[in-house]
């Protein structure tokens, strides 16, 4: 069986599940000959899936806005499966092991044909299971499944993160929660929206929220009331309208607070809570009239601004890039215009640019990734330029063969530390790009956006259908430079450390059927390097700041990078069994020291302990 699009007799919109010539085609032939069954034929170049039954040929199934279901070989079609379900159905699976399931008969009529019961159905929304042939259907939110676009953070504490998802809004979660429930679903604000793009937070009110939705729909919410303000740009009547990718770049400027940018096939500045905007760009793209017309649901809008970016280290200094090729800087806030596409790499040369990190110190440093697996390459073309775009180097270096990139980010610490999401992953370069190596503990998933918390210095992952990782305190990374490595062992700068007790919550009884997020490590992250330890064995011990033990650990013999997590109480060797002052309290505020030992070597830091006021402490 086959779902053919045909535009014979004239095409059909989007919302029009009916073709006019297409539609679901059967053969009982093995493709010799084909007869049309039946019009169903929905949004094809979206969906155009169609399944039979294992254990029944007559029993179809056709994946849409919804699923279609067929008990007649696909003659004709009904919609009383899809119940509770998110809708856009784009895959479906038939596990094994389950045996086949008679079909519920309606009153008066005879039973029907066995069908396979247990279902696996995929959408926008994540995965469903069936154990009754469609009939009942239970999400399986075990697992973080979102398909996070772009994210956001803020600077409060615990730091909030806020991003857009696939066809499942733009929303705002903690960082970290206060209770060992973990951070859950509940935790998380729905901002609106329909597929979710880009969201920032308002530098000077953290409770406003700018998000955007599919085509470049931009609103302003604020937490507190529920005050909702559309900030689209719109043309003067009578004007050509202004085009925006489905996934369209907004930013808010690092170097004048309040102002945002949003880009289209031109670029936009927003002021005064993005009540004000206006054009601070012409069109961009490469104008081409047979392309950029396009008709549907927005996102088959062509010849728009996908990377946009803002150069931290020089005020006025922008890059734009566009999915058809185009490659822009201005150096005065969108004044003037320099064309830098005829020096963008030959392979890269008129292909999607995904995005464009600018450099943290150095304006003349920036870092461009290209897409190009539309045209077919899916090699990473990755570069670096060093004169402000008049040249570029290729970093893609050791990066797998076939997975495009996707986001570049260049540490805000150490400008020799890179970071590399792929469709299939995270990477990171400790030598600017010279060599890549993968993130070991996260799937192999597309990464499509990161960004790094200033303060507390974590990475935050945003892949598309695993959701958000957070990578606690990649200070340690930031300080494996070329001397340290060469080191025979290294304790890396310890950030500061919060006692308080965590509520109970509800961990345990919910079980394992529902997906909760980690919370951050309890107490100071302690991350250390040894490059060998022969025959000896590490040792490390945290003392007050009178030279008392606190505190000691035993490390594994395992070389490289290693950490472990002191929670600000006294080691249980260093305790009375019975009585004494309690395991459970916490040590004073103060300044503690750690010290690494490898046989005659010995490094220390210190650690700056603050407990939260009224905890009673040791």
């Amino acid at each position: 069986m086959a779902v053919v699009q045909s535009d014979a007799g004239g095409t059909t919109g989007i919302d029009d599940v009916l073709s006019k010539a297409g539609g679901v085609f059967r053969s009982e032939d093995n493709g010799d000959s084909w007869t049309r069954v039946n019009a169903l034929d929905p949004r094809p170049f979206y969906f155009s899936q169609i399944r039979i039954d294992p254990v029944n040929p007559r029993r179809v199934y056709v994946l849409g806005y919804m699923l279609d279901v067929s008990d007649d070989g696909g003659r004709t079609f009904r919609e009383d499966l899809f119940k509770h379900v998110h809708p856009d159905c784009h895959a479906l699976a038939f596990p094994k092991a389950d045996p086949p399931k008679p079909e519920p008969a309606k009153a008066g009529e005879p039973a029907q044909a066995p069908v396979t019961a247990r279902l696996l159905l995929g959408t926008d929304g994540g995965t469903y299971q069936s154990y009754q042939g469609g009939h009942t259907w239970l999400h399986l939110d075990r697992i973080p499944s979102g398909q996070f676009y772009r994210i956001s953070l803020d600077d409060s504490t615990p730091y909030r993160i806020a991003g857009g998802l696939q066809d499942n809004e733009n929303w705002v979660g903690p960082s970290a929660t206060d209770t060992k429930s973990g951070i859950r679903n509940c935790d998380w604000t729905a901002l609106g929206g329909g597929d979710g793009f880009s969201c920032v937070f308002d530098p000077q009110d953290h409770d406003l929220i700018y998000a955007e939705s599919q085509s470049g729909t931009l609103y302003r919410l604020n937490l507190r009331t529920g005050e909702f303000k559309s900030l689209q740009p719109i043309p003067p009547e009578g004007q050509p309208g202004f085009r925006f990718n489905w996934n369209a770049p907004l930013f808010g400027s690092l170097h004048d607070k309040g102002v945002l940018y949003l880009g289209g096939n031109r670029v936009f500045r927003f002021t005064d809570h993005g009540d004000h905007w206006r054009a601070i760009s012409p069109d961009l793209s490469t104008q081409d009239p047979a392309r950029i017309m396009a008709t549907g649901s927005g996102a088959e809008t062509y010849g728009v601004v996908f990377a946009l970016a803002e150069s931290p280290a020089k005020a006025g200094l922008l890059w734009a890039g566009t999915d058809d090729g185009k490659l822009w800087k201005t150096e005065d806030d969108g004044a003037h215009w320099v064309d830098l596409t005829a020096h963008v790499p030959a392979p890269a040369r008129g292909q999607w640019i995904s995005r464009i990190a600018p450099a943290a110190h150095d304006p003349e440093v920036a870092y461009l990734a290209v897409d190009a697996y539309r045209s077919g390459l899916y090699a990473p073309l990755l570069y670096r330029t060093a004169d402000g775009g008049r040249t570029w180097r290729s970093i893609a270096s050791n990066l797998p063969p076939d997975a495009p990139v996707k986001v570049v980010r260049e540490d805000p610490v150490n400008p020799d530390l890179l970071f590399a999401g792929t469709s299939e992953g995270l990477y990171a370069s400790l030598d600017r790009g010279a060599s890549w190596v993968k993130f070991g503990g996260l799937p192999p998933v597309e990464v499509d956006d990161l960004q790094i918390q200033p303060r507390e210095h974590d990475l935050v992952i945003a892949t598309h259908g695993r959701s958000l990782y957070v990578l606690d305190d990649i200070s340690a990374l930031e300080h494996l430079t070329t001397e340290a490595v060469a080191k025979p062992v290294d304790l890396f700068p310890v950030r500061p450390a919060h006692g308080a007790y965590r509520l109970p919550g509800w961990v345990d009884s919910a079980g394992e059927g529902k997906y909760r997020g980690a919370n951050p490590p309890e107490g100071a992250i302690l991350t250390y390097w040894i490059r060998d330890f022969g025959d000896q064995a590490p040792t490390l011990a945290i003392t007050n700041a009178e030279g008392q033990p606190v505190a000691s650990f035993t490390l594994p013999r395992i070389p490289g990078l290693g950490r472990v997590v002191w929670n600000l109480r006294p080691s249980p060797k260093l305790l009375t069994p019975y009585g004494g002052l309690g395991p459970h309290k916490f040590v004073p505020s103060g300044t503690y020291t750690a010290t690494l030992t490898l046989g005659s070597t010995r490094v220390q830091q210190k650690i700056q302990v603050t407990i939260a006021p009224g905890i009673e402490t040791r």
